[in-house]
């Protein structure tokens, strides 16, 4: 799933160009390339599938010429995560009825990618077996409001457990009280099921959404117009809120990848390598005096920077635009975003 605009990452995740094509932690490689990358090792290229906004499909195709063209989707419209399932489910039924597919948000950080894989294998064999709607759940190393929750009911000696409910983003104070309760663990939003157990879901808990989509035919040209039709009509929800906490077939596997959903500009520093007084740069001319806790990134290494006094603070400098913020606020992007369209002149700037 590739087709979110990224605006927590403002300025340089853009609507033109957003964080998924980036190459946000400085690797060489964009976090759709690192996604492919991983996945690639166990699914051959001409399996793999991308969705995303239709606006992004010449872009995905630039970043990933190894995947062919047909498997690169675009959307009309952004409605959320339940209809691009459905859709892809659907495409891919239309080449394999029986498969099992996992879906993967395409801009996540994964450190440890062989714990990833190991527990990607274990939940293809377990939706490939059983009428089982897989999730991976992350073992939470705080009390984090960023994040939505799966609670599980323990069974011992299992490598998966029954989930129990799912919390979207919970206050501080009910975060703390999952992570106290050990039976809580961060929703990832990567899934595994076979195509007829969720095809069977959205008809059970998305119908209206299941009726819309049975009106096209997929591989075949009519199923671009067909798409531009519906499109408008269908529900826009996650596959969280639509099906997952309705079921009663999902389960989880606890799982320490290393995981980061790179939400925020704070996670990008927590995950980037710091210097001696805990700034995460990565440019060549920069003197920083009485200056810790600061993420700094700009488009051009090359020009010169000089910080004073500066302690916990984004600061972020595009071709467009300038930000500077205190690491707390990087929730409130997203607004900042929003009131700089609104500004009179805020077109020059997006």
């Amino acid at each position: 799933m590739a087709g979110g605009i990224g605006s927590r990452f403002w300025p340089m995740s853009t609507q033109k160009f957003p964080k998924q094509f980036q190459d946000i932690l400085g690797t060489g490689r964009t976090m759709i390339q690192q996604t492919y990358d991983r996945i690639s090792k166990v699914i051959p290229k001409e399996h793999i599938f991308v969705i995303t906004n239709k606006e992004y499909v010449a872009l995905s195709h630039q970043q990933l010429p190894e995947i062919p063209e047909e498997n690169i989707v675009g959307e009309p419209l952004m409605k959320n995560t339940a209809a691009c399932n459905l859709y892809m489910a659907n495409k891919i039924a239309e080449i394999n009825p029986n498969a099992t597919m996992i879906v993967l948000p395409a801009d996540h950080l994964i450190l440890k990618e062989d714990v990833f894989l190991e527990k990607v294998m274990l939940a293809f064999d377990l939706a490939s077996k059983h009428d089982y709607l897989v999730t991976l759940g992350i073992t939470p190393t705080r009390p984090d409001t960023g994040y939505g929750y799966i609670q599980f009911v323990e069974k011992k000696n299992s490598e998966y457990f029954k989930v129990k409910t799912f919390t979207e983003k919970p206050i501080l104070e009910i975060a703390q009280s999952f992570l106290e309760s050990g039976d809580f663990l961060w929703n990832a939003g990567i899934f595994i099921w076979n195509i007829k157990s969720i095809h069977h879901a959205f008809e059970m808990y998305l119908p209206e959404m299941t009726q819309h989509f049975m009106a096209c035919e997929y591989n075949s040209e009519k199923e671009n117009s067909c798409i531009e039709i519906i499109y408008p009509k269908v529900q826009k929800i996650s596959i969280d809120n639509g099906i997952l906490e309705k079921a009663k077939n999902v389960y989880v596997i606890p799982s320490d990848l290393g995981w980061s959903d790179l939400g925020t500009w704070t996670s990008v520093y927590e995950n980037t390598e710091k210097d001696k007084d805990g700034n995460a740069v990565k440019l060549k001319h920069l003197l920083a005096y009485n200056s810790k806790g600061n993420i700094i990134r700009l488009k051009n290494n090359n020009k010169a920077v000089i910080i004073d006094g500066l302690e916990n603070y984004i600061v972020v400098d595009t071709d467009k635009a300038l930000l500077i913020c205190p690491r707390d606020n990087d929730q409130l992007i997203k607004d900042y975003v929003l009131d700089l369209k609104n500004f009179k002149k805020g077109d020059k700037f997006m």
